[in-house]
C-alpha cells in the first residue's frame, strides 16, 4: 500500500507529544540524574562542582551498600525460583482442566490487582513476632518453631534470613503473573503434540520434562526479565513491610536511594545510587530487547 508523504507526516504529529514527553521525562531526568551524581550537591543548595566518581566510590564503600547489593541478588535468586515454580505448577494443574477453573484462576491471579503497599501491611502483620504465623504455632503447641522472622538480625554467608518473608510475600503476588504466562503457553501447545509424546511411550512426567518444558522457554525467559527488573528495584513492598531492617537485614538499593537523597539531602550520592539501580535493570533488559529485536528481523 502506497503512503503519501502527508500520512507520514500526520503520523509523526499523532506521536510527536509522546515522544517529546518520553525524552523529557525519561531520558531528560536520566540525564539529570547522571549529571548530578558526578556533582557535589549535598544540602538544600544545589551544588554541581564535578566530583569525577567519587559519589560512586563513597556508596560502593559504604558497608551498607555492599549489604543492598548482596540482599538484592539473594532476594532476586529466591523471587524468581518460587515464582516461577509455583507459577508453573499452577497452571500444569489448571491445565489439567479441573472443576471452576475459572474460579481458581481468578484466585490465583486476585494478588496482582493489590499494590506492594497493601501486600507488605498485610503480610507485615502475618509474620510479626508476636501475631499471624507465631500466635499460630503457639496455640498448637508448636511455640519452639516460632522466630522473629524479619526481626530476625541473624546471617548466613551473607544471606540475612529476614529476607525469607519478603521473599514469601513477593512471591504469593507475582506467581499469578507466572501462571498466567504458562498457562497461555501450555493452551498454545498442539494436542496432537503430547499425543505423539504418549504414543512414544513417554510417561506423563516425561512428556511435560522432555517436550512440553523445552517448548515453554520463550516464557520462562519473559518471565524472568519482567520479574527480574521488578525485584533489582524493589522499594515499597520492602518499605511498608520492614523498612532497612536490623543491621541492614532488609535493605534493598531503593530504600537506601531514598533515605540518602530525602532524609540526609545528599543529593549526589542518592543521584549516584539511583543510577547504579538505572544499569543494574538495564543489564537485564537490553540483552533481552536486543534477542527479540534480532529475532524479529529475522523472522
Amino acid at each position: 500500500m502506497y503512503h503519501s508523504r502527508r500520512d507520514y507526516l500526520i503520523a509523526f504529529l499523532i506521536i510527536l507529544p509522546s515522544l517529546c514527553a518520553v525524552l523529557i521525562f525519561v531520558y531528560g531526568f536520566i540525564a539529570w540524574s547522571i549529571r548530578t551524581s558526578l556533582s557535589a550537591w549535598e544540602g538544600i543548595i544545589p551544588d554541581f562542582s564535578f566530583v569525577g566518581l567519587r559519589n560512586y566510590i563513597e556508596i560502593f564503600s559504604s558497608y551498607r551498600f555492599q549489604t543492598d547489593l548482596w540482599n538484592t541478588l539473594f532476594f532476586t535468586i529466591l523471587f524468581l525460583g518460587l515464582c516461577v515454580l509455583i507459577g508453573l505448577l499452577l497452571s500444569i494443574l489448571l491445565d489439567r482442566k479441573v472443576k471452576c477453573e475459572g474460579v481458581f484462576r481468578n484466585i490465583f491471579l486476585f494478588p496482582m490487582a493489590i499494590s506492594f503497599v497493601v501486600t507488605g501491611i498485610v503480610w507485615k502483620w502475618i509474620f510479626s513476632p508476636s501475631v499471624g504465623v507465631n500466635a499460630i504455632l503457639r496455640a498448637i503447641g508448636l511455640e519452639h518453631l516460632a522466630w522473629g522472622w524479619f526481626t530476625d538480625p541473624a546471617k548466613y554467608l551473607n544471606f540475612h534470613v529476614a529476607l525469607i518473608p519478603i521473599v514469601i510475600a513477593a512471591s504469593w503476588q507475582l506467581s499469578g503473573y507466572t501462571m498466567a504466562l504458562y498457562l497461555a503457553g501450555l493452551r498454545g501447545i498442539p494436542v496432537e503434540v503430547r499425543e505423539a509424546a504418549r504414543i512414544d511411550g513417554a510417561t506423563e512426567f516425561q512428556t511435560y520434562t522432555r517436550v512440553i518444558l523445552p517448548m515453554l522457554k520463550p516464557i520462562t525467559l519473559s518471565a524472568l526479565i519482567v520479574l527480574g527488573h521488578i525485584s533489582l528495584k524493589i522499594f515499597d513492598l520492602v518499605y511498608t513491610m520492614t523498612g532497612r531492617g536490623p543491621a541492614f537485614a532488609t535493605d534493598v538499593p531503593g530504600i537506601n536511594m531514598f533515605e540518602t537523597t530525602f532524609r540526609a539531602n545528599r543529593y549526589a550520592e542518592g543521584a549516584a545510587m539511583s543510577i547504579v539501580m538505572f544499569f543494574m535493570v538495564a543489564l537485564v533488559i537490553i540483552p533481552y530487547l536486543y534477542t527479540s529485536l534480532r529475532k524479529e528481523k529475522q523472522s
